[in-house]
């Protein structure tokens, strides 16, 4: 079967993300485990600045919210209390002839169709076949729990028995008493947390999105009852601005409005944040309104009370909340879908006549050659700017670029790149999405200028070093 276009453009980005450090698969080198993903070098600081965006944005920068660090292992109760030990759980189905095995709402997703919800469970519905084979001989849905199963301590009973988390929002519910006590907080406020949750997918898929183990970003913002309308729409239109902030264009995000009949029993809203990948529109963020059910739940199972008191109404009430929940490796791998290209520019890389190129495509036009580009935003690029002495042979040249390089290494990932004709140097940079290159030639010793080379449009101006640091710093700003 020929593969269509959005599938090779994922396929040569996983390649990239491979070759240039991004993404490992998780023990490879043992033949890998599904579902589970190491991020290299590159990877790993993309990560990271998407992280400190976020942090800076839903905490530091506001008056209203504080972080917490939950442990990834709590007290078995607390996902009694939530409902995951009872309702954390995906229907599955098998091929029984190719032994192919799905998450049985995703199976009649792509093809159209609903799974069937009956008094019993669920049924699949008329026309629905095994992708893999084409088989109908399908298996009745099955319920299988999502959670990883340990043991705490030395004893593997049921009295030692422990779960990692599916989710990092009820570590923030069952110390809410304590933050309120300790952060001088008053409703309105937040509690954010960044961690890392478990989910063993049936079917992980369309490489990192669907994994077993992910990191999210996670705000309980607690209100007063009744606000909840205003405040779930306040936080939706927040979130859709951060994600232009980091370079995912307007035309990409949707809303995705929940009807009333599918929105959990205890919700009165909620909004999905999706991003056009090229496997289709999936989710990048939940933002819901959960009334007080985590909250009333944990003050039932645990007996400590979760009332909030407001003493400028002098009102006792257990607080609403409303959810914003993103996932970083989701975040990460929508920048790099929306950031990689493929494009054919002028031998010589000389400004203009950029044509883009089909995913794969191998001969340029006459005159033309071929560039990999990531179109990252400066502020969560990798690697912010790639410094380079013109020849590695002349070291006057290098001890220069050597003293550019430190002083702008002291504000910003920097690249130190020596090697080849600057022509290549250039084309690696830009396949890992730097900004900004800095060459050192024999001018700068004469004027002591620099030629500052933008990744995207590939024009080239000189700047004084004296004006370099404040120039990057506008730039990648």
């Amino acid at each position: 079967m020929k593969k269509d276009h959005k599938h090779t453009a994922l396929e040569s980005l996983a390649s990239l993300c491979k070759r240039r450090g991004f993404i490992f698969q998780s023990s490879e080198i043992y033949g890998g485990i599904n579902g589970f993903w190491d991020y290299g070098p590159l990877g790993s600081e993309l990560k990271r600045n998407i992280r400190d965006h976020w942090w800076k944005t839903m905490v530091t920068s506001r008056e209203d919210v504080v972080g917490l660090d939950a442990s990834i292992i709590m007290h078995p109760r607390v996902w009694e209390a939530s409902g995951h030990l009872g309702g954390f759980a995906d229907p599955m189905v098998d091929c029984k002839d190719c032994k192919k095995r799905y998450k049985a709402d995703g199976l009649c997703e792509e093809q159209g169709k609903e799974l069937v919800k009956t008094e019993k469970g669920y049924e699949i519905p008329e026309g629905i076949v095994c992708t893999a084979c084409g088989s109908n001989n399908l298996t009745e849905p099955r319920e299988f729990n999502l959670m990883f199963k340990t043991y705490v301590g030395p004893v593997e009973d049921e009295s030692a028995v422990a779960y990692l988390r599916p989710e990092t929002a009820q570590g923030i519910f069952a110390q809410f008493a304590n933050v309120v006590s300790t952060s001088r907080q008053k409703v309105p406020f937040g509690i954010a947390q960044i961690g890392k949750a478990f989910r063993n997918e049936i079917n992980p898929r369309n490489y990192t999105f669907r994994s077993r183990e992910f990191e999210q970003m996670e705000l309980e913002f607690f209100i007063k009852p009744g606000t909840d309308e205003e405040w779930h729409a306040y936080w939706v239109n927040e979130r859709l601005k951060w994600y232009e902030e980091i370079g995912l264009p307007a035309e990409s995000l949707h809303k995705d409005v929940h009807p009333k009949e599918k929105l959990a029993h205890y919700a009165s809203a909620c909004t999905d944040v999706a991003y056009d990948f090229p496997f289709g529109r999936q989710e990048l963020e939940g933002i819901a309104a959960r009334g007080n059910f985590d909250l009333s739940q944990h003050q039932k199972f645990s007996g400590k009370s979760m009332e909030y008191f407001d003493q400028e109404t002098n009102e006792k009430f257990v607080p609403h909340v409303v959810e914003p929940s993103a996932g970083v490796d989701r975040i990460a791998l929508a920048v790099l879908c929306n950031a990689y290209a493929e494009e054919w520019i002028p031998k010589g890389d000389t400004e203009g006549g950029v044509i883009p190129a089909e995913p794969g495509a191998k001969r340029p036009p006459e005159g033309y050659e071929a560039r990999t580009v990531l179109r990252f935003k400066p502020r969560i690029a990798p690697i912010k700017v790639a410094v380079f002495p013109l020849l590695k042979n002349k070291p006057e040249l290098v001890a220069k670029a050597r003293e550019v390089f430190d002083a702008t290494r002291e504000n910003w990932s920097t690249f130190w790149d020596q090697t080849g004709a600057i022509g290549r140097r250039y084309r690696r940079q830009d396949e890992i999405g730097t900004p900004f290159g800095v060459t050192v030639d024999f001018d700068t010793l004469e004027d002591d200028t620099v030629t500052v080379r933008e990744r995207d449009s590939m024009q080239q101006q000189r700047i004084s070093v004296s004006e370099l640091q404040s120039y990057l710093r506008d730039a990648i700003a």
